[in-house]
């Protein structure tokens, strides 16, 4: 009777092992690997989107790997890649400028399924891609900006001619000769980072969305870019 209570034990004690072996392996299980840096990152992004709306065009009988071969076929294809009708996400900058975007394209479709809610990934990408302008634009009302932007002005107007004829293409060496005499670039330099933390102050919690938001498609795209082998071993721990 000992030895088989004994062998009992051990019996049970071995299976209590092999559970725990499994349980810890099907929690290790490697799962789909995000790229370390930003450059990868971006291009994971890039690629699985350019791939979900490849697949939605395919859907809708078109494709971007060749060009329309009428004025009405590239009017069909830029309605299913970018949307039609009424814009439905707007969203109006600190500057004064409005981004508007469609929500029934394929782009906006591979959006959503990557960052999950579209509508929020609109505001916080444009929000974020913008700070820069934002800051740059905030730097007009210091009067140490205008002041060097006057000078600057001089400097780049010739004698007897508009300064409005050269503001649109101002030669180069030029831009570079009145930055540096007037000054500008180097108020410009001191002024940006300021306005520029400013800036990200007061946007703060786009800025955590948008964060939020990249990490989840990161997460996305790596499990869409997964090889389905890899995918379906996971599956079955």
């Amino acid at each position: 009777m000992q030895d088989t209570a004994a062998r009992c034990r051990r019996t049970a004690a071995a299976a209590l092992v092999a559970g725990l072996l499994l349980t810890g392996c099907a929690a290790t299980a490697p799962g789909p690997i995000v790229p370390p840096t930003p450059e990868a990152q971006d291009a994971l992004l890039k690629t699985v989107e350019r791939s979900l709306v490849d697949r939605c065009l395919e859907g809708r009988g078109l494709t971007l790997a060749r060009r329309p071969d009428t004025s009405e076929e590239d009017r069909r294809l830029q309605a299913a890649l970018f949307g039609s009708g009424p814009q439905e996400l707007s969203l109006t900058l600190a500057t004064g400028h409005t981004v508007t975007a469609h929500t029934d394209g394929c782009l906006a479709s591979a959006r959503e399924a990557l960052y999950g809610d579209q509508t929020r990934w609109f505001r916080a990408e444009v929000t974020v891609n913008n700070l820069r302008s934002e800051a740059q634009d905030r730097m007009k009302d210091d009067p140490a900006h205008r002041a060097a932007l006057a000078r600057w002005n001089r400097c780049a107007t010739p004698p007897g001619t508009s300064g409005a004829a050269h503001a649109d293409r101002p030669d180069p060496a030029v831009v570079t000769r009145c930055d540096k005499e007037s000054g500008l670039a180097e108020v410009r330099a001191r002024l940006e980072p300021v306005e520029l933390a400013k800036v990200r102050a007061l946007r703060g919690d786009q800025l955590t969305t948008y964060q939020q938001l990249r990490t989840r498609a990161l997460r996305r795209a790596a499990e869409l870019s997964a090889p389905a082998t890899a995918q379906e071993g996971t599956n079955t721990l």
